[in-house]
């Protein structure tokens, strides 16, 4: 489920559920509510809180913390890209097709990761971008090196070239893709719900305790939407910034 549909499936959900608490509250009988009634509820609900809070941290630490780490190897990796074009054009001339290849394969990677980009750069067919990895590789083992250096910079170059096509693969899983079962979001939002149904039972109709309420889940909503943005980096409103490998574009083949 998009994020978008887990905030208002959550926010929908929480606010029927705290105006239904204020509904039923009207009708139970006195001493469904007396006191001994309501430590009940408020320790039961104390502990549903207890667990959604928990749930929730750790879920927006997870996602914060897979956010950064993609952003990081992004970055990392347009600095490998960088130094293999700049080790190939130590190389020798004949590396020429080789950097274009690389060329290829960043610009297919931009906008494959990034569809907005397109308008920006000239692009080749996006699916060809694995067949032009493999090719890259193959044409960096078929250079005969004629010294030290060039057999150090070839090795150099393999090595590279395989580093960022891990790092590719390992940035294609996650367009698109949420690391966080729906099950698990589902039964979070029914959490939040039962939690804002207590909040509703011991509440007064009025307008001021609707608008806490309403302002209440409005927050709560977010916060799961926070949690999917950050887990699906490459899209939506907070997404990674192309700008490391649209620089890195920049600086091949000069």
């Amino acid at each position: 489920m998009s994020p978008n549909g887990i905030f208002l499936m959550a926010f929908a959900s929480i606010l029927v559920a705290s105006l239904a608490g204020m509904f039923l509250r009207a009708r139970l009988p006195e001493d469904h509510l007396n006191a001994d009634s309501r430590d009940v509820i408020k320790l039961g609900t104390g502990m549903i809180a207890t667990l959604a809070a928990l749930a929730l941290g750790l879920l927006i630490s997870s996602a914060k913390g897979t956010f950064d780490s993609i952003n990081s190897r992004l970055s990392q990796t347009g600095a490998k890209i960088i130094l293999l074009d700049r080790s190939m054009a130590q190389y020798g001339p004949e590396t020429r097709e080789v950097r274009d290849i690389l060329r290829r394969i960043v610009t297919t990677t931009i906008v494959r990761m990034w569809p907005a980009e397109k308008d920006k750069i000239a692009v080749e067919k996006v699916g060809q971008s694995e067949i032009a990895q493999e090719d890259m590789e193959q044409r960096i083992r078929q250079l005969s090196p004629q010294n030290d250096e060039q057999r150090q910079l070839q090795s150099q170059a393999l090595r590279i070239s395989s580093e960022i096509a891990e790092a590719r693969w390992f940035f294609m899983e996650h367009v698109g893709q949420s690391s966080f079962p729906e099950t698990m979001l589902i039964l979070l939002v029914c959490w939040l719900t039962l939690i804002f149904f207590a909040f509703g039972l011991f509440s007064s109709p009025n307008a001021t305790v609707i608008v806490v309420l309403i302002v209440c889940a409005f927050s709560v909503a977010s916060s799961l939407f926070l949690i999917l943005e950050l887990d699906q980096p490459f899209s939506g409103l907070i997404k990674i910034s192309s700008a490391p490998l649209l620089n890195t574009l920049a600086y091949l083949g000069h």
